[in-house]
């Protein structure tokens, strides 16, 4: 085969498995100096392969589709070193678990997320059996205005009473149901024991708004575009996955 016809084929992602059942035929071709006939002819044999062993196409999509989860591996792993010190360490998100666990899981949710939701049981469950899992909630509203007012409740409340405040807050608005209004944060800053008139107005303070917006310039860096998305070691996981899959990448994140 001519340089020039396996360059084609791998760009077609078809070099692989056609290179040996094609050999003899495109010895005699050229594709920089080719004939209309030997063209034609050449194609047909390309399909009239294809259509004999159809499940070529599906190893090299197979072996396309890997390549770029390495590649995207690799390139999250770029960006979560280069950032490592904002999305690990910046002083503002809350840190539950075990602060001095021996892994770090990092969550960027938001409270009306469907999938957020699915994974709150089950990253609890995670991090309490685990006992060594130091957990960082990152707020990031993406779903429209009753997910940002969430976020800001949810960090004035951290701001104006602590941690222990906020854990509870931020475990109630994840369950929470009904539609987010001022009125309703109003009743759940009450229950919690709350001083509800300081938090709404805490609400609209520039230190809340720079957490969120902090957040979200992270996130743009991170090309992190949906929630939930996870950091776990030097690896981004893009969406929902059960706890049992959670607890392998714990395993895999603790063995490196």
């Amino acid at each position: 085969m001519t340089r020039m016809t396996a360059a084609a084929l791998m760009a077609l992602g078809l070099a692989a498995p056609l290179a040996a059942p094609l050999a003899a035929q495109a010895e005699a071709f050229d594709l920089t100096d080719m004939s209309a006939a030997e063209r034609t002819a050449f194609r047909a044999e390309v399909r009239s392969y294809l259509m004999d062993n159809p499940e070529v196409l599906m190893e090299a999509i197979g072996v396309l589709e890997q390549r770029q989860a390495n590649a995207q591996a690799q390139n999250d792993e770029t960006l979560v070193r280069v950032n490592a010190e904002d999305i690990f360490e910046d002083g503002v998100s809350w840190v539950g678990g075990n602060p001095e666990g021996d892994v770090t899981l990092v969550e960027f949710t938001d409270y009306r997320c469907t999938y957020c939701r699915k994974s709150y049981s089950e990253v609890s469950d995670l991090v309490a059996s685990d006992g060594n899992i130091r957990f960082v909630v990152k707020e990031f509203p993406i779903l429209g205005e009753q997910s940002v007012l969430s976020s800001r409740f949810a960090i004035a409340v951290k701001q104006l009473a602590g941690d222990a405040a906020y854990e509870k807050i931020h475990d109630a608005l994840i369950t929470f149901r009904g539609n987010v209004s001022d009125e309703s944060l109003k009743r759940l800053a009450e229950e919690n024991g709350l001083d509800a008139a300081a938090v709404l107005e805490r609400m609209k303070a520039p230190e809340v708004e720079k957490v969120i917006a902090d957040n979200h310039a992270l996130a743009q860096r991170l090309q992190i575009s949906g929630t939930p998305t996870f950091i776990l070691g030097d690896q981004m996981i893009r969406g929902y996955v059960p706890l049992e899959g959670m607890k392998q990448l714990v395993e895999d994140a603790r063995a490196d």
